[in-house]
């Protein structure tokens, strides 16, 4: 084969977060995220005329779950684009962070496959639509690979389900009056475990079906995302953190509170999260916590504070960290497109 398309695109960090869904991937309240930098799927997708063949390789190597997922997902491109149907895929895809541990995984990797299928689409005449809508149209198959995955089709700030005039249900939306704001937050990844987590995001949102607390968390996500996108507006710093926190914590005890219950966060994740508000009460540094579905911490800060937090991570948090690792990871620009030959 010798045409290809290569993406890669980012992960992201919900700060008010998306838990609990109707049929068809649409969400039962509306989330806002940071896009990321440096936590990336990288995807290259090998095509030539063909029967409709598909080869996955993740990071080099054949794997079976993925590659029905893969498939799965093709699918429902072929059913709205039966052209795709005349070519046989190689795909190749790589992370630059642990899969499966809370960091969004599916989302950068579905993001990044859904720009691939819309590049090969449109480099083959098959796919013509002016910028926004082709980014809405990658974003809409993105969400029915992993919900979360239609934010990483933009950078910045991004918001996805029916909030406010230009948002929606079926695609994420940049906001750019708040990614101009805060370009320039980074996000020190803390990685607790890099281990698969024992629940997946899949099963954790199933579980949100007959919740008992499911009404009011959806009512408390929605009222919390309107106050965050003003505080953030506002650039209400430490007003910013108060929120971040009470919605991680909240998604976290609804997983606590389902039937069955689970618990993903580990000893080490509480003992960090203790340190955080410690470091920001005696430093005055708005720098915040937020965890996805997994024991991983997300530690939030302003760019101009990345010393100070530097220190903190390698001189306090280190000892509580798998082998001592995190991520240095920041506010990215979305998706890139390195390859259309």
């Amino acid at each position: 084969m010798t045409n290809f398309i290569e993406c890669i695109a980012p992960s992201n960090i919900a700060l008010v977060k998306y838990w609990g869904k109707k049929d068809i991937q649409i969400p039962q309240n509306p989330s806002l995220s940071f896009t990321l930098s440096e936590s990336v799927t990288r995807t290259k997708v090998l095509f030539e005329k063909g029967k409709g063949n598909t080869e996955f390789l993740f990071e080099g190597k054949h794997a079976p779950n993925f590659e029905t997922k893969i498939s799965t997902f093709r699918t429902l491109w072929e059913n709205k684009y039966p052209s795709l149907k005349n070519y046989d895929l190689k795909i190749e895809s790589q992370n630059s962070f642990p899969h499966s541990a809370g960091i969004a995984s599916s989302a950068s990797s579905m993001a990044s496959l859904s720009l691939c299928f819309s590049e090969l689409l449109k480099n083959e005449g098959i796919l013509d639509l002016d910028k926004n809508s082709f980014l809405e149209n990658a974003s809409s198959f993105a969400r029915l690979g992993s919900g979360s995955a239609c934010r990483s089709l933009y950078g910045g700030v991004v918001t996805w389900g029916q909030w406010r005039e230009g948002t929606s249900d079926e695609y994420a939306t940049e906001i750019p009056e708040l990614s101009k704001k805060w370009s320039s937050w980074g996000d020190a990844i803390l990685l607790v475990s890099s281990k698969e987590k024992p629940v997946s995001s899949r099963q954790g949102h199933a579980l949100m079906m007959d919740h008992p607390y499911a009404e009011s968390r959806f009512s408390n996500a929605r009222n919390r995302l309107t106050e965050l996108y003003k505080v953030m507006l506002e650039e209400d710093l430490l007003k910013f953190c108060e929120i971040v926190e009470t919605e991680a914590l909240e998604l976290h005890g609804l997983m606590m509170n389902s039937n069955p219950s689970f618990i993903l966060m580990k000893p080490e994740s509480l003992a960090i999260i203790e340190k955080v508000r410690a470091f920001r009460i005696e430093t005055k540094i708005p720098a915040c916590f937020t965890l996805d579905a997994g024991p991983n911490i997300h530690l939030l800060y302003p760019l101009e504070k990345k010393a100070e937090i530097k220190d903190f991570v390698n001189n306090e948090l280190s000892p509580l960290l798998e082998e001592g690792k995190w991520i240095d990871d920041k506010v990215g620009m979305g998706p890139e497109v390195f390859g259309a030959k």
